[in-house]
């Protein structure tokens, strides 16, 4: 899908619209096993997410999952919150400029499994090792 009827940056809305319709474009195996994550597109990572990561340039997050991995999970602990998949439209739209690449619909496809890919308790090392064999 072209990026071209973009004449503006994409509201929260819009982006986590493309963010709903990637979600839905998955494989229904991968959707299933992700279970109730709770999607979320916000401008920049708090300022705290930020200083917890070592990150000083807020441009530096595109996404970000929060809680307990399913590979972490035990019948045993106490209810987790909801795993949550953030996805920070700012950067998101700074590494589409820059990268020239892909649409700006593939990036967000890209960050999103990313994140999925951590609730599943897969590390960043994982998920480059699975991509690299897919591309």
């Amino acid at each position: 899908m072209s990026d071209d009827r973009w004449g503006h940056a994409p509201s929260l809305d819009e982006m986590a619209a493309m963010a709903a319709r990637a979600f839905a474009a998955l494989p229904e195996q991968f959707r299933r096993m992700a279970g109730e994550v709770v999607f979320r597109v916000d401008d920049f990572p708090p300022d705290d997410v930020l200083d917890e990561l070592g990150i000083e340039d807020p441009f530096g997050l595109t996404g970000l999952y929060s809680g307990v991995s399913l590979a972490d999970r035990s019948i045993f602990s106490a209810a987790a919150e909801p795993s949550r998949v953030f996805l920070y439209r700012r950067p998101i739209l700074d590494e589409w400029a820059e990268n020239g690449e892909v649409t700006l619909e593939e990036l967000v496809t890209h960050v999103l499994v990313h994140e999925i890919g951590h609730h599943f308790g897969l590390s960043d090392g994982d998920i480059d090792l699975i991509e690299a064999s897919a591309g």
